[in-house]
């Protein structure tokens, strides 16, 4: 009975740890993978306004040449 108690003791204890790493993996993944993708939207919006600025300043010049 005691060797029995033991098994149900180390399968509980052991899906509880299990499902709290796996939770803590997944939070750690989830919270890089925003992370990085707030990073690629910063560098494309100041990409965007590089390209809006340049398109300004060449409007700007082909009206001052007239």
């Amino acid at each position: 009975m005691v060797s029995q108690r033991w098994a149900y003791v180390r399968i509980v204890t052991g899906t509880i740890l299990g499902g709290v790493l796996g939770f803590y993996v997944m939070h750690r993944v989830e919270i890089s993978y925003k992370e990085r993708r707030n990073e690629e939207i910063r560098r494309y919006q100041s990409e965007m306004r590089r390209r809006q600025q340049e398109e300004q300043q060449a409007h700007a010049e082909l009206w001052s040449d007239s």
